[in-house]
């Protein structure tokens, strides 16, 4: 699928962004006697930073092309990050003869064939989401034999030699998964806690990153005795997957009440494989991640604790705000790099610009997702997702 300023058809979805985008007024950053600062957290709902970088862009020539991964993985890359890619390269300053979004739809193939292609055309900066760090490093390898930049969004390529990394505190994401889990377990009365550890791909750094930072939280209670750790699958981020994988481990222990979920996506199918058997609300904690419709349903009902939320307008800015600098060859400002990630197969500290994500339960999801417009109430609020009553429960009118 190939997305485009020109050719850029992605139905309600992308005009629901845009206008959630639109509708939402944050004041921009103010200048000062040295000029408008860009930092990493100067971005806004309504992209009015993206302005100040115009100059900027003024300075370069050559497109950015953005390559995502897939549309299985999370529904954020069709639903978030292409149009608010496209809308912050254009607010940018961008021509949209230089603006191209593509995604590789699950193949390690298309996405090296579409870098190839974006090169060939001109472009000067790739921002790639890397379906793994194999074919990631392959397409910095020959970005880097055109003169092209890189900004890993998203995803960390390992092995890699990207300009910048632009995703979110992905360590931090596995804590707050971690605390959001002991912190369900307490709430739900849970007694001698019975967890089955569940991760990402094995292929996917972030995966890895959840998995620590989740693990910083679990191990001392496992190590104490307090919570029992019964299974660690091998990981991934297909939910059939993911489900078989829980199905294996529940038939051998039918103990099991608690799972430490590394995504919405993974944990749908297993919530409803556990209604089946007849577990009830509030009685078996899942934790989750993205804020999907389907994930924030299961919050709401009782079938999950919480999910860890990314605003993704951010990070598309950020990335885009990368792209910018690294297409008039000037290096980003220090306030936009706040911190460093390190490659661990190169074992290099690469720039990063690292946001903040949210633990989002009943007690805070108007406030954040709603109020972000990141879902609409009405469609959340009505089968198959939750129920009125249960918004209003948590403050939410549909």
């Amino acid at each position: 699928m190939k997305i485009s300023k020109k050719a850029w058809t992605l139905g309600s979805a992308s005009v629901a962004v845009t206008a959630m985008v639109a509708a939402m007024g944050v004041q921009a950053p103010a200048a000062t006697a040295q000029g408008a600062t860009v930092s990493a957290t100067t971005f806004t709902r309504t992209m009015s930073t993206m302005s100040l970088l115009q100059p900027i862009t003024a300075k370069g020539s050559g497109g950015v092309t953005a390559i995502l991964p897939d549309t299985v993985s999370s529904t954020r890359y069709v639903e978030f990050d292409a149009p608010l890619l496209t809308e912050a390269m254009q607010k940018a300053g961008l021509p949209s003869s230089d603006i191209t979004v593509v995604n590789a739809h699950g193949s390690d193939a298309t996405e090296f064939s579409d870098a190839q292609a974006a090169i060939t055309a001109g472009d000067k900066v790739l921002i790639e989401d890397p379906l793994d760090s194999g074919v990631g490093a392959k397409i910095e390898s020959y970005a880097k034999s055109h003169g092209v930049a890189v900004i890993d969004y998203d995803r960390l390529t390992l092995g890699g030699s990207r300009a910048y990394y632009d995703s979110f505190n992905n360590v931090q994401v596995g804590v707050l998964q971690g605390q959001g889990l002991v912190s369900c377990i307490s709430a739900w009365k849970v007694s001698k806690p019975q967890v089955l550890f569940m991760r990402g791909a094995p292929t996917d750094n972030n995966a890895t990153l959840f998995y620590n930072g989740a693990a910083s939280v679990l191990n001392p209670l496992f190590k104490a005795g307090t919570y029992t750790l019964v299974g660690q699958p091998a990981g991934t981020w297909t939910p059939t997957v993911a489900l078989t994988e829980f199905q294996q481990e529940y038939t051998a222990h039918s103990n099991i009440n608690a799972v430490l979920m590394p995504n919405d996506e993974n944990g749908a199918p297993i919530i409803a494989y556990l209604k089946t058997k007849g577990v009830k609300a509030g009685t078996f904690p899942i934790t989750g991640q993205d804020a999907t419709l389907t994930g924030l349903g299961n919050v709401l009902t009782g079938y999950q604790c919480g999910t860890v939320y990314k605003p993704i307008f951010l990070e598309a800015q950020a990335a885009v705000a990368l792209a910018i600098y690294a297409r008039a060859g000037e290096t980003p400002p220090a306030a936009l790099l706040n911190g460093t990630t390190e490659d661990s197969v190169e074992h290099v500290a690469v720039s990063s610009v690292l946001l903040t994500p949210d633990w989002v339960t009943t007690k805070n999801m108007a406030s954040t997702v709603i109020a972000d417009n990141f879902v609409p109430a009405k469609e959340l609020c009505a089968a198959p997702y939750a129920t009125a009553a249960a918004c209003s429960a948590a403050g939410i009118t549909p």
